[in-house]
């Protein structure tokens, strides 16, 4: 799964065929690199900065 998160805007893929270019425009920022940050969490990778998905994810 990829999350990825631009602005107020969190999204949660299954990457496929399908939604490849959907996905790299949503995970790239203007320089053509992956948003930061970007972190490997055990099966999940996520990409951007959102406060409150991050404090959901990440707060016990």
């Amino acid at each position: 799964m990829v999350v990825t998160a631009r602005g107020k805007k969190v999204v949660e893929w299954e990457p496929s065929d399908d939604n490849r270019e959907a996905l790299l425009k949503a995970a790239m920022g203007p320089s053509g690199n992956l948003r930061a940050p970007t972190l490997r969490l055990n099966d999940k990778i996520i990409v951007g900065f959102h406060e409150a998905f991050y404090a959901a994810t990440f707060t016990p």
